[in-house]
Order: C-alpha cells, then structure tokens, then sequence
C-alpha cells in the first residue's frame, strides 16, 4: 500500500513515520503535489503553529491539493485543527474541509493546565452518528468502550455535526472528526499504545465508501 505522509513545517511527524512502519507500511513523507494525490492513503500530522503551517502550504498550493484529495485522509493534532475553516492561532484561514472554528483552551480553575498533556479517554459517538446514521466512524470501530487515547495541544475544534468521538478536557470537544473521506484525530495515535495501533490499523484498511 502507498502512504504519503505530508510534508510541511511541523514536529512530531517521524512519530507516524515510525508507527506505519511498525504496521508494515513505508510511508513517503513528500510535499509533492502530485505523489499526494496519487498515494493510497495520507497522512496529516504534526504539531506546530497554525499561521506558519497555512503559509507553509498556500505557498505551494498544498491546501487545494488536501482539500480535494479523494481517498482516504487521516488529519492529526495540527492536522485535525487545519482541515477545519478558521483557528485562532495566529487568527488565520485554514483549509476548510470541516465547518469549524479551532479556539483556545480558556482555564476556568487553577488545576486547569494549558497546554492539555496526557491520557484522557474517549466517548466514540457524537453528533456525527445522530447527523450521519452511523453508529460508529470507521476509524473508531473496534476500541472498548472509553479508551484511553494520549493528547497534548492548547486548541480545540467544538463539537460539531462532524464530531465523532468527544473528550473532556475545561469543556468537551472533538477528540476525532469524520466528514467523507477525511477522519481526524485531534490526539495522537502513534503515542496511544494498542488503541492507536488499531486506530491506523483501521485507517489503513477503509475503503473510499466508507464515508
């Protein structure tokens, strides 16, 4: 299977890198266009900065390029928040594929640390499986009831009609996102043990209907 990983300014990527190897995949890390859309599967992870990761990919034209990629996309952490339509980090525009404002962790108490670190558990349903008919996205198929998941991030996407995993964190919100052919985890699969495992097990075995 060919995995394309993209490639653009921001950390944590060799984590995934690593992960699918685990699994048996050779992923290319490319910024190339054309081997993007060619690819079987892409990945779009990272942590970073919102405003120099947009202007990273405008200026090679790689936000057109996602946002009509036809197979099977897997956004996580920064590539979660980005798909969506605006961030308020850096206040900039982002690629738009989720209808979603990405905001900032406000702390109502003193325990309550920014940025959020560490394992928090999952609640796999959301308003996705009331709007869409489904019980379960793909991508979560197969995890126990609450698993534990590992994030570490200052923003957060609200809840939304493409919500479909929530976690609790000063307010819930989108842990994962699924909208057609483009899941989301706003954790970090590849740092997530047995769970993550299965939940790149499970993306690398969707089909393009599956949305």
């Amino acid at each position: 299977m060919n995995v394309a990983i993209v490639k653009y300014n921001a950390g944590n990527v060799y984590s995934v890198v690593n992960a699918l190897k685990r699994l048996g995949i050779e992923p290319l890390l490319t910024d190339n266009a054309e081997l993007l859309q060619k690819a079987d599967r892409v990945v779009f992870p990272g942590q970073g900065e919102a405003r120099g990761a947009m202007e990273y990919l405008k200026a090679r034209r790689l936000d057109e390029v996602i946002r009509n990629l036809r197979q099977p996309v897997l956004g996580i952490c920064i590539g979660q928040q980005l798909l969506c339509k605006h961030s308020e980090e850096g206040d900039v525009d982002c690629i738009g594929v989720f209808d979603a404002e990405v905001k900032r962790f406000q702390p109502q108490r003193h325990e309550e640390k920014v940025p959020c670190m560490g394992w928090n558990n999952l609640e796999v349903r959301g308003k996705w499986r009331e709007v869409r008919d489904y019980q379960v996205s793909p991508l979560l198929e197969g995890l126990g009831e609450k698993p534990y998941v590992y994030f570490v991030h200052s923003y957060y996407v609200p809840v939304c009609e493409d919500t479909a995993a929530v976690a609790d964190y000063i307010l819930p919100y989108s842990a994962a996102m699924h909208r057609d052919n483009f899941y989301t985890c706003q954790f970090h699969p590849e740092k997530s043990g047995r769970v993550g495992e299965k939940i790149l097990e499970n993306f690398l075995q969707l089909t393009i209907d599956n949305g």
